[in-house]
């Protein structure tokens, strides 16, 4: 498959800049492929300067330019920038990272433009994210293709059904957030216990770092892991019967339920 189409990245925020050097690094682009816009002219001049790519503050003529366009950015403005871009959007793929922001509302601004809706994450910033896919009515093969390798490049990629999106943003897209609460938990309590911070985080970061490897390597349950590491009358029994008896993991399902039915009220707020 041809990939050698230009591209234009509307929006040069954390998830812009990731793609941009995600796709770079890949070599699924080259600098010349790519043209950038920001509201923020400092933040172009990075770019630029980092990047060796061609910037711009007009959406419209980047859009213009090029054949395919990524959103890559937050929902709150999106309305303003569909509406400045549909002169320039017929016949191009328009793919949209705004988390929330369902196809049918991009649709009925954008109905000439193909749609493909993205789900990314924060870790996709080195490397190591996972993006949810969604595809509009008359994407093309070749457009879906062309997106799962832009966010293979930026780690692992699902394609799902758009319904669930809103649970993709509950687990995956909001689930960095728990993980690094539940990190800055277990450093404190180290710290508390007379250890280095910087040795607390060694120890932290190392053990959940292996702990999902462990996972995902074994292919076995959570649970089944959980119990290899429970003796009975231990260390490990002792603080998991803290942690069941406090109601922690009833407390992050409900979390986690309350983050997609939050993203589901801004996909039918906006």
């Amino acid at each position: 498959m041809d990939l050698k189409v230009k591209i234009a990245i509307i929006g040069c925020g954390n998830m812009g800049e990731a793609i941009i050097r995600g796709i770079l690094k890949k070599g699924l682009y080259s600098p010349a492929d790519i043209i950038a816009t920001d509201v923020r002219p400092e933040r172009l001049k990075e770019i630029a300067a980092d990047c060796k790519i061609e910037t711009t503050s007009d959406n419209q003529e980047a859009v213009e330019r090029v054949d395919l366009v990524i959103l890559a950015i937050k929902p709150q403005i999106i309305n303003g920038v569909l509406e400045e871009i549909t002169p320039k959007t017929e016949k191009k793929l328009i793919v949209s990272i705004a988390a929330g922001v369902r196809l049918e509302k991009i649709e009925a601004i954008l109905p000439k433009a193909r749609l493909i809706r993205v789900m990314p994450n924060t870790p996709a910033l080195i490397g190591c994210g996972i993006s949810a896919i969604s595809c509009g009515k008359v994407v093309t093969k070749q457009d879906e293709e062309r997106a799962l390798a832009i966010f293979g490049a930026l780690g692992d990629v699902v394609k799902v059904e758009e319904k669930l999106m809103d649970a993709v943003c509950a687990v995956s897209g909001s689930g960095p957030a728990y993980i690094f609460l539940i990190i800055e938990s277990l450093i404190a309590a180290g710290v508390k216990m007379g250890l280095s911070y910087d040795l607390a985080k060694r120890l932290v970061l190392t053990t959940v770092e292996g702990s999902a490897k462990l996972v995902k390597e074994t292919g076995k349950h959570p649970a089944e892991l959980k119990d290899q590491v429970t003796s009975p009358g231990g260390t490990t029994a002792a603080a998991l019967y803290v942690m069941e008896e406090e109601g922690l993991r009833g407390i992050i399902q409900k979390a986690v339920l309350a983050a997609e039915k939050r993203a589901k009220e801004i996909s039918f707020s906006i």
